[in-house]
């Protein structure tokens, strides 16, 4: 008798199983609570170099106590845009099942549209609970057209993409940024890698030129990930208050 309990106990434990094990942890409806952050997920732009994140998900770490991630993209960077996407939502899945109550998202350069993609076709707009992107071409940027001109057939994938008009470009800009989602996107106006520089600019987020709030500041693209300036900026809209554009620079 016992044996037969037994047999009938580990069936229903094994249907249980197999019933649940296609369920995700991370949310597919809604939105995470702004008052529970959770991780930050930090996105390396084209090329995938992680030395100046890692800086920034230091002093994240250092700052709020967080966990602090810079993930590590498929095909170096350089591959389909969409594909790193999934890298994202990959690492944001992990973040959930690990009991995360929320993340919060970084993308710097072309990392920032990958956070857009993954915000727009992988689920992101109910799992993130803030993103922070910095010098992100979320219209293209010339130097990816002048470089695929320069040295024909030697512009890899995410340079493609990252061409103004592109055909991801151009869907972009019909995927909108959910209102609900607060975004902050930043951008120095002496960037001569994304030109112009003001191709970060995205509807429905908090758009900040770096020198209209820092007058004087020198940082280039390669510098928004250490710039002090900038890091005030990001740890200020990785809490909890109101994301808002700021009146004054707030470095130190």
């Amino acid at each position: 008798m016992l044996s037969c309990v037994a047999v009938a106990v580990v069936a229903v434990v094994a249907a249980a199983v197999v019933a649940t094990s296609g369920a995700k942890a991370a949310p597919e409806a809604g939105t995470p609570d702004q008052n529970r952050p959770g991780p930050v997920l930090l996105v390396p732009g084209y090329g995938g170099g992680q030395g100046a994140l890692d800086e920034l998900a230091a002093r994240i770490r250092q700052a709020t106590g967080r966990t602090a991630e810079v993930l590590t993209l498929a095909g170096d960077g350089t591959g389909d845009l969409v594909e790193q996407a999934t890298v994202l939502a990959a690492a944001v899945e992990r973040a959930y099942e690990q009991g995360a109550p929320s993340v919060d998202v970084v993308g710097y350069s072309a990392g920032g549209v990958v956070a857009r993609l993954w915000v727009s076709r992988e689920g992101g707009a109910h799992q993130a609970r803030r993103v922070v992107t910095l010098g992100a071409p979320m219209h293209g940027t010339g130097l990816a057209t002048a470089g695929g001109a320069l040295v024909p057939g030697a512009c890899p994938a995410a340079c493609v993409q990252l061409a103004p008009g592109s055909s991801l470009m151009r869907e972009l800009t019909k995927e909108p940024i959910p209102p609900a989602l607060p975004w902050l996107s930043v951008w120095t106006e002496r960037d001569e890698t994304v030109t112009p520089p003001d191709s970060a600019r995205l509807d429905g987020a908090v758009n900040v030129a770096l020198q209209q709030v820092c007058p004087g500041n020198q940082a280039a693209h390669g510098d928004l990930p250490t710039d002090p300036a900038v890091t005030e900026l990001v740890l200020q809209a990785l809490g909890t208050g109101p994301l808002e554009a700021p009146t004054d620079c707030l470095s130190s």
